[in-house]
């Protein structure tokens, strides 16, 4: 009778969890598969469906978290990125997400001890485990092809259910436990690309060439959104270019964008190896954008407002040809990086990056490419990031066109960029008039087809789908 109890209720998780009957075979056959390994630890099926009860329980929240913050579920390649540097960054971003999962943890830890002392029923012989164990195995290799296989939980990763049989799935694709230290492309093909014929150079002296990655942002007017004048400047700048970026990630790993953009490889060539570029591929990559201007006189410099530790950064770009790497924990005072880390507000750190781009000109006047990663308008946008005082009157604008505070603080966070940047601009022109530079911006968007829904949650986003891109020539500074 209790171990028909236990068996229902861990099912009944199982069903919360799912959301969906389309994978709901294969979760039911991962639990029990689930249940029949741990009895090889506690020796009876009581505990055993216990223990696979809390671990689906636990497994479902964690990746119903993910899922709040970047549109996808939890999969078994996410989990060594927690030991690359951005365990320590999500916690500074989302730090009501982690006490909730640190809560959540701690329950997990509980439950399970809980089981162990209170839980025992009576033993099972070794041999009946190892039958029901390959019986189950069996059972989820069927289910799991029945389903489609790999390619249909890949299909719904974006959507809010299937939690559990996701991540289970990701156990078993033989994709997801590649050689942590290798890459395996899957559509580089052996004939190279047709490139276009090299064409004369339309001036003698090289332009500055400054790329930033405004992280988060998207243009509100794909929405239908108004924006003010100042944003609209930015956005779309009247002597510039300006249009829609498609770009190859989507819920998460802008690094993938930034690898794309800097080596003309698509990172979903990787497949799973994509959200691990920057450690697989320090060394492997010899024809990079930084690689090809230094080849031409140019001093190569990124300024990152993450820290040197996070995710590799520093060694990937040292190997594709970066000379200069300066991270939020480098710059000089007055910058402090404690306090920096508060708000990653942009009018701190692009003051901050362009001083060291101004300083290097001063010091060496050769062309220079600057690559520029900012992070103000990262999620969440349910805490007040934009200077205090401030924006106030952008913050309405944007609360009486979308009655969502949480986009009225993203609207707040894209005015003070546009603001910092506005006064950057000026000061360029105004430090360097005979100085030719050519200036791009570019910030992930909103994912498309999607138009009915707030745009809050887009923002949210940090690498989808689409991006806004700009390329900003000033009559001073045309080349």
């Amino acid at each position: 009778m209790m171990l028909a109890l236990i068996l229902l209720t861990a099912i009944g998780v199982i069903v919360l969890a799912e959301r969906s009957t389309e994978h709901l075979p294969f979760a039911i056959a991962a639990l029990s598969l689930s249940a029949a390994a741990v009895s090889f630890v506690v020796g009876d099926f009581e505990r055993a469906l216990l223990l696979a009860g809390v671990l689906a329980a636990a497994v479902s929240a964690a990746s119903a978290v993910k899922h709040d913050y970047s549109a996808l579920k939890l999969t078994v390649t996410d989990l060594p990125l927690m030991f690359a540097g951005t365990a320590t960054f999500f916690a500074s971003q989302y730090p009501r997400a982690v006490l909730a999962v640190v809560i959540g943890a701690a329950a997990f830890v509980l439950a399970i001890i809980a089981t162990l002392i209170h839980g025992t029923g009576p033993s099972i012989a070794l041999d009946v485990r190892l039958f029901l164990f390959s019986v189950n195995l069996v059972c989820v290799v069927i289910a799991f092809r029945l389903g489609g296989g790999a390619i249909s939980f890949q299909r719904n990763m974006a959507q809010r259910r299937c939690f559990y049989s996701t991540f289970m799935a990701s156990l078993i694709d033989p994709q997801s436990w590649q050689r942590a230290s290798g890459l395996v492309p899957s559509d580089i093909a052996n004939d190279p690309l047709p490139l276009m014929a090299a064409i004369p150079a339309r001036a003698i002296d090289y332009p500055d060439i400054i790329v930033i990655q405004h992280e988060s942002i998207f243009d509100p007017r794909i929405f239908g959104l108004p924006v003010d004048p100042a944003v609209e400047a930015f956005l779309s700048p009247s002597n510039g270019l300006h249009g829609i970026l498609n770009v190859d990630i989507f819920g998460g790993g802008s690094w993938q964008s930034e690898f794309s953009l800097l080596t003309g490889l698509s990172s979903a060539s990787f497949g799973s190896n994509a959200y691990h570029l920057f450690k697989q591929g320090a060394g492997r990559f010899h024809n990079a954008l930084p690689h090809a201007l230094a080849a031409l006189g140019y001093r190569t410099m990124l300024a990152s407002s993450c820290r040197r530790s996070f995710l590799h950064y520093d060694e990937f770009y040292r190997s594709i040809g970066m000379g200069e790497r300066l991270f939020a924990d480098d710059f000089p005072p007055p910058f402090d990086v404690r306090q920096f880390e508060t708000t990653n507000s942009d009018a701190v750190f692009l003051e901050a990056a362009f001083a060291a781009h101004t300083k290097a000109i001063a010091e060496d006047p050769a062309p220079r490419f600057l690559y520029s990663l900012t992070n103000f308008n990262h999620g969440p946008h349910d805490r007040r990031l934009a200077t205090p005082g401030l924006f106030e009157t952008e913050r309405s604008f944007a609360a009486s066109s979308l009655p969502d505070p949480q986009y009225a603080e993203y609207y707040a966070r894209l005015a003070e960029t546009a603001s910092s940047w506005k006064r950057i601009k000026l000061a360029l022109a105004a430090n360097f008039p005979k100085r030719p530079m050519v200036i791009v911006h570019y910030g992930p968007s909103a994912r498309d087809g999607e138009t009915d829904r707030s745009a809050t949650q887009f923002a949210r986003r940090s690498a989808p789908r689409v991006s806004h891109i700009l390329c900003d020539r000033t009559a001073e500074h045309r080349p």
